[in-house]
């Protein structure tokens, strides 16, 4: 390795010969992107050059390095002066925009067309690709240059334009030359511009862009914008496509496609010379819930901009609840995982389990909240009643199921649970919801029920019943917006401060519950990925989001009054 460093002394080629020596700890295949930079650096310094007619201009690399550390500053960080500090480029992020944009044909034009990035969570991917953003905005020399930031929705998509913007304004250099409006910056000396795009807010005419940024492509759900922002760069003589992502779940994604095409070109199993990517990965066998030796690997500017107790905290909240491990591995370390995960620690509810149950005397007067999830016609009715203690929350469940689904699955134990009194049967082939209405109404007279959640796609008219006999009913969707009564609810599990006597019915539904992640660390509970019912635990959580959505309350304020 040394006659490598002493040939290429560049910052680009330092950090390649570095990971390539193991003075810097990288995954696999950011070591092979380092091995392919390395030996084209060798073959272009050949005496016939390279076969491709490939060549690294050092100072196209330096160009845009110093507009980085030169004009560039960050508005989030000041100097002793008061003053945003230069966007110092770390060694990874070196190598990435020296590569991109180094690399040249023999005609000078660039050889990267595309570059794809995937970094743990917290590397600073988008205020870099705002960055590149505005080196392609004001110094590619580009006539009516395109910028684009784009994401699935305009506020994502607004984070990349948004920290570009704010950088023109911090940026002396820059401020004077872009003129800055709403979700745009316009550079009139090459009518330019740069702005934010979504696939659902794109514009009717067809986009020409010169850079276009895909900001966290991890969460596209098809490739329509990509290929459309991609078809409009048939003219431009040297544009870039930049992907930069946490890593995903869906292996039917374009942001899989495109990590898949990574590796197998930086395996050498296929060849594809426009193609730039700086993949962060484990290594098969490291364990980042364990060992924080191989953190880096996944988190390249580790020690620089994210720190190794952020990291830790991840990893304890994996450890100890259970529907956090698989985001934690996606997001943190850089780990393709399944699309769902458990919702709860079930060792955790079977401790709750073993609390004692309070008296119903003891509960009199006690804040307390419903949800009901009515369901299909033919299947699981549930309902629960959810007391704040304060310290504690307390947990009562009603099943109900028609007669024709013990006949459906005579294997299940729904006539035992039926016998021990824990599941009521009702006759006929669906839900008796008249009985249903009446049971939730005693209830909520007898335990002073504040709100009862429901989903009025299943439960309108029973609703409407009840707000007739002054029951206050609150329509609660399912999905995403109950992500933060589910995390609730993991918190009061994980604290054993979830009262819920042990019911059998309701200990078999949570452990089939599984989660499904939404943007960035949004869940929902799934019915259709779960492995059986889960009609009690949807009801748990639409109760606690009645339960969290009330208002603190304020100690009462004492003045004292001087008289005299």
């Amino acid at each position: 390795m040394g006659s490598i460093v002493k040939s290429f002394v560049h910052r680009v080629d330092r950090y390649a010969a570095d990971v390539e020596g193991g003075r810097i700890v990288a995954g696999p295949l950011v070591r092979l992107a380092c091995a392919r930079h390395v030996r084209e650096r060798h073959a272009a310094a050949k005496k016939a050059g390279h076969p491709l007619g490939l060549t690294f201009y050092e100072a196209a690399a330096d160009h845009i390095i110093e507009f980085f550390e030169g004009v560039l500053r960050l508005p989030d960080t000041l100097d002793p002066h008061g003053d945003p500090v230069p966007f110092t480029l770390t060694p990874a992020n070196t190598f990435i925009v020296g590569s991109i944009f180094g690399w040249r044909w023999r005609d000078g034009y660039r050889r990267y067309r595309e570059a794809y990035v995937e970094e743990g969570k917290g590397n600073a991917k988008t205020p870099l690709a705002a960055g590149i953003g505005l080196y392609g905005l004001t110094m590619d020399g580009e006539q009516a240059a395109e910028i684009y930031s784009v994401a699935t929705g305009i506020e994502q998509a607004r984070l990349c334009w948004r920290d570009a913007d704010r950088m023109v304004a911090a940026s002396p250099d820059l401020a004077s030359l872009i003129y800055q409006s709403a979700d745009n910056l316009a550079y009139a000396a090459t009518y330019s511009w740069f702005r934010p795009m979504s696939k659902e807010k794109r514009g009717k005419s067809g986009p020409r862009p010169h850079f276009v940024i895909f900001d966290e492509e991890h969460e596209y759900a098809d490739a329509v914008v990509v290929n459309k922002m991609r078809a409009g760069m048939k003219r431009r003589k040297q544009p870039l496509s930049l992907s930069i992502t946490n890593s995903g779940f869906d292996r039917t994604s374009i942001c899989w496609q495109h990590h898949e095409h990574a590796r197998k070109m930086l395996e050498g199993v296929v060849d594809d010379q426009r193609f730039f990517a700086y993949v962060c990965a484990l290594d098969e066998g490291d364990d980042p819930l364990v060992d924080p030796a191989c953190h880096i690997k996944a988190n390249p500017n580790l020690g620089i901009i994210i720190q190794q107790e952020y990291l830790d905290r991840q990893v304890q909240n994996a450890r100890h609840i259970a529907s956090e491990e698989n985001t934690v591995l996606r997001l943190n370390f850089c780990v393709w995982t399944q699309a769902h995960t458990p919702a709860w620690n079930m060792a955790r509810w079977r401790q709750c389990g073993q609390l004692p149950m309070p008296s119903a005397g003891e509960l009199e007067g006690v804040p307390c909240y419903g949800g009901l999830d009515l369901g299909q016609t033919d299947d699981f009715a549930a309902w629960a009643r959810l007391w704040d203690l304060g310290s504690q929350c307390v947990l009562k469940m009603r099943f109900w199921l028609p007669r024709a689904a013990l006949e459906k699955y005579p294997d299940r134990p729904y006539v035992e649970w039926e016998k021990a009194g824990i599941l009521t049967v009702t006759e006929g082939d669906t839900t008796d919801v008249d009985l249903i209405e009446e049971t939730i109404l005693e209830d909520a007279r007898a335990d002073g029920i504040k709100e009862i959640a429901y989903d009025k796609r299943f439960a309108h008219q029973l609703a409407i019943h009840l707000q007739g006999a002054e029951i206050t009913m609150v329509d609660t969707p399912q999905g995403f917006p109950l992500n933060e009564a589910i995390r609730s609810v993991q918190k009061l599990i994980v604290d054993v401060a979830l009262v819920h006597g042990e019911h059998l019915i309701m200990s078999w539904q949570m452990d089939n519950a599984v989660l499904r992640p939404g943007r960035g660390k949004q869940v929902r509970l799934d019915k259709e990925a779960a492995k059986d019912k889960i009609d009690g635990p949807c009801a748990l959580v639409m109760a606690n989001a009645r339960r969290i959505a009330q208002p603190i309350e304020q100690a009462p304020v004492c003045q004292m009054v001087v008289i005299g």
